[in-house]
């Protein structure tokens, strides 16, 4: 147990008490209570000395008390629950496991830590430490100052790291030091080789080590890769162990972090549940990650790329529609063959020209089975399909052979090859393995897969670069070619077993699958980049902490090769890799993995609590004592004046009446009425006002309030928003949702909110608010330096805020153009940056999209040039503040930028819209 204290120096107060005991000790005589009869006051005429009586021993000691918890109370005591233990001069090594199932709880295991070294310290013992993700160096002995400097500055990464390395350095340091102590760490989980760390543990306490290991009672839940099919998307949830949690819910995000929907799960009796969002598909493909809620690891993330998209399919044969036999149908083949991974549309039953038809339901892919002519406005339709980026699946047939199109990969020859025909071969051909650059690439051939009748490509220049797939011979069977931004694929069979038992193959289902994921941009740039020998090395993009949460990748991050289907490593964390568009997922769990606990008595080893956690403040329990004190010191005095017997009626009739007047009844449907909206909540609620958060520094909060004065005064004179007065909150007490926009200085004094008030402020960002933070440090920040005091505040207080992805406002982003014409957003200072939500890339290929907007506003503005100190002014509108380098047109212009901000959260992209209103009104038809 660790005590400590938030106001030391309050415990001076304590000197005081032999002082509060000596006056405590004399108490003036006890009043009398004399009969009034006329001739007994002759009696009292003469004067008598009276001594003063002394206090009761009982009660001054009841008072010595209550004093000292005052003073204890003032000092904010605390007391810090650890796993602590004796400690002599030996060597000690804490290895400790800093992996992603450590996480939930890696504050508590640093905590233990720190609180071991530092005993260990104290006892002149030197100290190792040894993180299993970095165990390529030996520990070095250092002392407790450096250790602990070490202990803070871990962090758990996001992958189960390999303890083979860590075993070989334990044994290397148990060799140096066989009387060494050593201290585990763990996070109870097998994976990462955990029993060949307790083989070397065991091994060094048969060495005559003193050996100890501590894991938290926390179980590590976590999501297996999701399977985002034409029924729904779906997720495993594994858990270690069955004492856990049974159920819980599983959310899904979209790439500027928004909650898009929520499925719950339950785990019953076994070690894994599933979880189902039921969205249609639109809402599913723009899923990019899925976390389990309260669960902070980056193992409870899964990550959804271009390959867990469920691609819209349609589907038309050339074939007569035989309803005798409907199995029989090409159609019928690819249908099932897509089934799994892809919404499949057909044509409706009596359409005299299906194709444009299906084209208008805008699929991905086309797929056209023994199709050889189409119509005029089929075949044009289809050409644009292509051109704007689809895909189009052509199949082999008897009509395809005699009467082709341009609309094929390759040109093709009027004859095809038939088994025991004039250009045939004596027996079915099998498939060749695939090349390297193909898709298809890693795709087991099975031996029973045949052909025996295709159409044939004209041998000309390219036709090796076009070919996905061929036969043994080398004739190929699947080619492909770009057009425009789409592309265009041919299979040289058929589409049903007529040609060929490939689409009766698990292979068809696979190769069908590959070319849906190559549908869109990655297509696209495949066959613009031409055959490769080998697949492309992706840079990583984002990529996930150990905690779950995404951002810039770390300096240790490799890129991965195209066909990369390994797990998580230090060299490849979890993330996106590639391009921003088409990016390519890592998943912190392959396919397959299983959580298990490790069973520590089966090696022959005890395993103790960790107890390190939360400190526990002593002030609530304090407090209480000295209410409780005075209470029984106000009861005493009563009896011993005698007033008890006058006041106990009054307090017994007092009690009566609450009992009658209140009644349990009306108590509970007070208990379940919903609090009543204050007066302040009420006016707000009908005027829309802005808004600044108070930071208990009496001067910025007045400048904040003046900042806003003025610019509601601007906007009310330029243009059609009248906003009402600004008021200041407090986020821990006031309702945020009355406001658009909150203006938050930062104050590097001032106190952290509690955990309630950043879960309010979390759920204001997440409902549509957005927060200015004003850092107000442009002239003390230096790029690359260390953090100021008001940034590091304004860190760690959004560390535990869901931020999405920031970048320094664009010159072209919407928040420049609301209302006026801006380059920047000036304050008392110009030399800040202002940063705002991340913006999709632009794309070079949509000239119809200058402007670069999102549908939401920005829930996170940062900046550090001091906004309200440029606005305040008094009530003569003089301005309060000089301004660096200065003038009127930087005040003026820092005037137009908040205008720009109010309007931007009210209004959004509205601007950014504008833009494109001849080409939406050409869209509806007017």
């Amino acid at each position: 147990m660790g005590l400590t204290f938030a106001a030391p120096l309050a415990l001076f107060g304590l000197l005081a008490l032999p002082a509060i005991y000596f006056l405590l000790r004399v108490t003036p005589p006890r009043p009398r209570e004399i009969v009034f009869p006329p001739i007994r006051l002759l009696f009292d005429l003469l004067r008598r000395e009276e001594t003063p009586s002394r206090t009761p021993w009982w009660l001054l000691a009841l008072r010595l008390a209550l004093a000292g918890c005052a003073v204890l109370a003032m000092a904010g005591p605390a007391v810090t629950p650890t796993a602590t233990a004796s400690f002599s001069g030996a060597p000690l090594l804490i290895a400790i496991d800093d992996g992603w199932p450590a996480a939930p709880d890696f504050d508590a295991r640093l905590e233990a830590a720190r609180a071991i070294a530092a005993d260990a310290a104290r006892s002149g013992a030197r100290i190792a430490v040894l993180p299993m993700s970095d165990a390529e160096a030996a520990p070095a002995l250092e002392d407790g100052g450096k250790i602990d400097e070490r202990l803070r500055a871990l962090a758990p990464q996001p992958f189960v790291p390999d303890r083979a390395a860590a075993a070989a350095r334990l044994g290397e340091f148990v060799a140096a030091h066989p009387r060494a102590r050593v201290i585990w760490i763990a996070d109870g989980l097998e994976q990462g080789g955990a029993p060949a760390f307790a083989n070397s543990l065991t091994s060094a306490a048969a060495g005559g080590a003193e050996v100890r290991i501590l894991a938290s009672d926390h179980v590590p839940r976590a999501l297996s890769t999701p399977q985002n099919t034409a029924g729904g998307l779906e997720v495993d949830i594994a858990r270690a162990s069955l004492a856990t949690i049974s159920s819980g819910s599983v959310s899904a995000y979209d790439q500027q972090g928004r909650a898009l929907a929520q499925a719950r799960f339950d785990f019953g009796a076994g070690q894994k549940a599933r979880a189902r969002f039921d969205l249609p598909i639109e809402l599913r493909n723009e899923a990019a990650l899925l976390r389990i809620d309260g669960e902070a690891s980056a193992g409870a993330v899964a990550l959804l790329d271009g390959r867990s998209k469920v691609r819209r399919v349609a589907v038309l044969s050339g074939a007569s529609a035989d309803l005798a036999q409907p199995l029989l149908e090409p159609q019928y083949y690819l249908q099932k063959a897509f089934a799994p991974f892809a919404e499949v549309r057909e044509p409706r039953p009596g359409a005299a020209d299906p194709l444009p038809g299906l084209i208008a339901e805008q699929p991905n892919i086309v797929a056209l089975a023994d199709i050889g002519v189409l119509p005029a406005d089929a075949h044009e339709a289809l050409i644009r399909f292509v051109e704007d980026g689809g895909v189009l699946l052509r199949f082999a047939g008897a009509r395809l052979a005699n009467g082709g199109d341009d609309l094929t990969p390759v040109r093709l020859r009027r004859s095809g090859r038939v088994l025991g025909g004039a250009m045939s071969w004596d027996t079915p051909k099998k498939l060749a393995p695939f090349d390297p650059s193909s898709p298809f690439y890693g795709l087991a051939v099975p031996d029973e897969v045949t052909v025996t009748r295709q159409v044939l490509a004209e041998p000309e220049p390219g036709l090796p670069a076009k070919t996905w797939a061929a036969l043994t011979d080398g004739t190929p069977l699947v080619t492909a070619e770009r057009r425009g931004k789409g592309l265009i694929v041919l299979f040289h069979v058929s589409a049903d077993a007529a040609w060929s038992n490939l689409p009766i193959s698990g292979l068809f289902i696979d190769m069908l699958h590959r070319i849906a994921a190559e549908s869109g941009e990655a297509a696209a740039r495949r066959a613009e980049d031409g055959p490769r020998s080998d697949a492309p090395a992706l840079a990583p993009l984002v990529t996930l902490d150990g905690r779950g949460r995404m951002g810039a990748p770390p300096p240790s991050a490799r890129p991965i090769a195209g066909d990369y289907d390994g797990g998580a490593s230090r060299d490849h964390p979890p993330g996106f890799y590639g391009a921003a568009d088409t990016p390519l997922a890592v998943q912190p769990l392959r396919p397959g993995d299983e959580l298990r606990s490790f069973d520590f008595a089966g090696r022959g080893l005890s395993v103790s609590a960790l107890r390190a956690g939360a400190p526990i403040d002593l002030r609530p329990w304090l407090l209480a004592l000295v209410f409780l004190a005075l209470l029984a010191d106000w009861l005493i005095l009563l009896v011993m004046s005698g007033g008890l017997r006058r006041v106990a009626p009054i307090a017994i009739g007092a009690l009566c009446a609450l009992a009658v007047l209140g009644g349990a009844p009306e108590a509970a449907r007070a208990k379940d009425a919903p609090a009543a909206a204050s007066p302040r909540d009420r006016e707000v609620a009908l005027t829309t006002r802005l808004a600044y958060v108070l930071s208990g520094d009496a001067r910025v909060d007045e400048t904040s309030k003046l900042g806003l004065e003025a610019l509601s005064r601007a906007l009310n004179q330029r243009t059609s928003f009248t906003p009402g007065a600004p008021v200041g909150v407090d986020p821990a007490r006031d309702e945020l949702a009355f406001y658009p926009m909150l203006y938050w200085p930062i104050v590097a004094s001032a106190p952290l909110p509690s955990a309630p008030a950043i879960a309010k402020i979390g759920v204001y960002l997440k409902q549509g608010g957005t927060i200015v933070f004003d850092t107000r440090d442009a002239l003390t920040a230096h790029e690359g330096g260390p953090p100021t005091p008001e940034t590091q505040w304004l860190r760690d207080l959004t560390r535990n805020l869901d931020i999405p992805p920031l970048e320094v406002a664009p010159r072209d982003h919407v928040i420049t153009k609301t209302f006026y014409l801006i380059d920047g957003f000036y304050g008392r200072t110009i030399n800040g940056k202002t940063w705002v939500e991340a913006l999709p890339p632009e794309s070079k290929d949509d000239p119809t999209r200058p402007v670069r907007a999102t549908d939401s506003v920005s829930s996170v503005v940062i900046t550090s040039n001091d906004l309200a100190g440029a606005w305040a002014a008094d009530r003569n509108g003089q301005p309060l503040y000089t301004l660096t380098p200065g003038g009127a047109r930087q005040r003026e212009l820092a005037i137009r930028g908040g205008v720009n901000l109010v309007m931007y959260t009210l209004t959004g992209n509205y601007k950014s819209d504008q833009v494109h209103v001849r080409d939406l009104l050409e869209r509806l038809g007017q």
